[in-house]
């Protein structure tokens, strides 16, 4: 997906809470001069772009933009804005005439804070909204909003509104003192960049946003350790053959993923078969080149737990399958004992059972993913030239694999931003399986040559340090 798509309105799709009686009320009170007399965001762009130092081009959220007159600073910045509030009507005129004659800045979108929100970007722009919030509702729209922007600026009212009387009813409903609102950010871990306590009101400038080595670092096994000794033991037993090291070959390789941009793929990836390059496929892109009539050449896996057995069902003839030790046994039940490799990942913590079943044995590095594992695999068999197809490491829309793997359906999507502004979303594991693909390449970097297709965050992440490094080359 490019920046593009995204701009034009890539977004999962969510449920807007119709009736909240909230915009009903503000529906009616920008109907009033008196209340667009101010806007606050307008005065205060200028302070969000000194601490944000955003760059030219990039995208901002305006949450509950009001007017539009902050929008309108920001887009005169060079910056491109989405605003989002939950009425329409709230937009000045010369504003809303901008939305066609500055589509390629400015764009809105009718959207309840108090729900998921349909918008993603680098920063954020929020700007006398959160005193307006019921206090019953503060947390989930914090909680919304500093999910959709990585580095979102807040001006918050600390004192009573006089506009109300308007009405006939109050519109700061959550007025806190300033350590009040500093304790709601500790409490989601954010960082605080910038703050500044006034005497009507509390600015910062937050994160709540973890860099892509805390994703790593606070990731946790998918199964009990004690359990992968059992696999391990099991399987080391059963007279399952090991992979060992081959001399390096001028073969070429594509390994299949099962990321959602990999149907795109698929004529080329059936031309380069008949061409005679080699196919290896991973987990549940096995089951996929099946059903799409290809025989891959090996099928590797990695993941300990037991609903894996599905990905080496039906055995194929002319298919290696190489697994990790520690896989369920049920994964091998019905492989064939010629085709059939052992590998071994996290060697420290089956060093003793590999002592009491081999003389000898080979570990392969990588990360926590099957496709970290993979490429080294392969390069200690002697291939150093891959394509790698169906590898996103992000979600499409709302899809996380290209085949249903109900697994995965209910993890927890985070933002990730990446060099130049993009944002990908992303589960737990596919940030962190980002992250380390950057270590990978520079343990083996000069080892191996790497394609990776598709538009996804790993291509992305590829391309762009490929690009990046020949501009430095050229200076």
């Amino acid at each position: 997906m490019s920046t593009h798509e995204l701009w034009q309105g890539y977004a999962p799709k969510v449920a807007i809470t119709p009736g909240n009686p909230e915009a009903a009320k503000y529906g009616k009170l920008w109907t009033y001069p008196q209340y667009r007399a101010i806007a606050p965001g307008e005065s205060l762009a200028p302070i969000f772009i000194h601490q944000a130092k955003p760059a030219q081009g990039a995208d901002v959220i305006d949450f509950g933009c009001g007017t539009g007159r902050g929008a309108r600073a920001l887009v005169s910045a060079g910056l491109r804005v989405t605003m989002v509030d939950f009425v329409k009507n709230c937009l000045d005129d010369d504003v809303r005439e901008m939305l066609a004659t500055h589509a390629t800045a400015m764009r809105f979108v009718k959207a309840d804070l108090e729900q998921p929100l349909p918008v993603i970007a680098e920063f954020g722009f929020c700007t006398d909204v959160l005193e307006h919030i019921p206090p019953d509702r503060v947390g989930r729209v914090l909680d919304n909003i500093l999910k959709a922007a990585q580095h979102v600026f807040f001006s918050i009212a600390t004192v009573e509104d006089s506009c109300g009387a308007l009405i006939g009813e109050p519109l700061h409903l959550s007025v806190h003192p300033h350590a009040w609102w500093l304790e709601q950010f500790a409490k989601r871990d954010c960082v605080i960049h910038w703050q500044h306590e006034e005497e009507t009101g509390s600015l910062l400038y937050v994160s709540a946003w973890q860099d892509g080595q805390a994703v790593v670092d606070h990731g946790v096994p998918n199964i009990e350790q004690e359990q992968i000794r059992a696999n391990v033991r099991a399987n080391a037993t059963a007279g399952w053959q090991q992979v060992i090291p081959h001399e390096t070959n001028d073969l070429e390789v594509m390994i299949l993923g099962g990321g959602p941009s990999l149907a795109a793929f698929e004529g080329e990836i059936k031309q380069r078969r008949a061409e005679g390059v080699k196919l290896v496929t991973l987990n549940g892109a096995y089951n996929w080149a099946l059903d799409h009539g290809l025989t891959p050449s090996a099928q590797v896996m990695v993941d300990a737990r037991p609903f894996n057995a599905r990905f080496t069902k039906p055995v194929v003839e002319g298919c290696k399958y190489l697994l990790a030790s520690q896989c369920d046994p049920s994964v091998f039940e019905g492989l064939p004992q010629d085709r059939t490799y052992l590998f071994y990942t996290n060697v420290d913590a089956i060093k003793d059972i590999l002592k009491e079943q081999y003389g000898v044995w080979w570990s392969v590095p990588g990360g926590s993913t099957v496709l970290l594992r993979a490429i080294p695999l392969l390069r200690t068999l002697g291939y150093a030239k891959f394509h790698i197809y169906g590898a996103d490491s992000c979600l499409t829309e709302s899809a996380h694999h290209a085949y249903a793997q109900p697994e995965n359906d209910q993890e927890v999507v985070l933002p990730v931003v990446v060099t130049g502004g993009r944002v990908f979303r992303c589960h737990p594991w596919m940030a962190s399986q980002a992250q380390e693909m950057l270590t990978l390449i520079r343990y083996l970097g000069n080892e191996i040559q790497l394609a990776i297709y598709g538009d996804g965050l790993l291509a992305h992440m590829l391309n762009t340090g490929a690009r990046l490094a020949d501009e430095q080359d050229a200076t």
